[in-house]
């Protein structure tokens, strides 16, 4: 049986899907949400790690008409991280829910399960931000 290296969260938010899209595909707003990025220009970001700041590639790959919002990580070493979201119109267009797909970082196999669970902890926290700012404008 193959160990689930993913995890899928999602949240509703009570904004207009256009700007919760609009919002999470500009990769300046990263920063805003995403406590694990301290600054992000669209093609690096600084990442925070528990060794400190690291400077990783960064590219989202956007489809407005999809909805599809997914960023590919490249580590210093040249490993490759992904994420996949999606952002889906609900209740006739008037809210919006995102669902993020999480993918267990590249780092060596004995790490990756407690890695993971950190970065569910982390996620969980992050939507409820993502859905303060959208909702709240804070």
């Amino acid at each position: 049986m193959l160990d689930k290296n993913f995890d899928v969260q999602s949240i509703a938010i009570q904004a207009n899907p256009a700007k919760v899209f609009d919002f999470i595909a500009e990769p300046t707003n990263v920063p805003k949400w995403a406590k694990g990025f301290s600054e992000v220009d669209g093609q690096t970001a600084l990442m925070e790690t528990p060794q400190g700041k690291m400077k990783i590639g960064m590219q989202m790959e956007v489809n407005k008409a999809l909805g599809t919002i997914d960023t590919i990580m490249t580590m210093p070493d040249g490993s490759v991280g992904k994420a996949f979201s999606r952002v889906t119109e609900n209740d006739g267009g008037q809210t919006a829910i995102f669902s993020f797909v999480l993918m267990a970082p590249p780092v060596p196999l004995e790490e990756v399960e407690g890695t993971l669970e950190q970065q569910k902890v982390q996620l969980a926290e992050e939507l409820q931000i993502l859905r303060g700012i959208l909702e709240n404008g804070n």
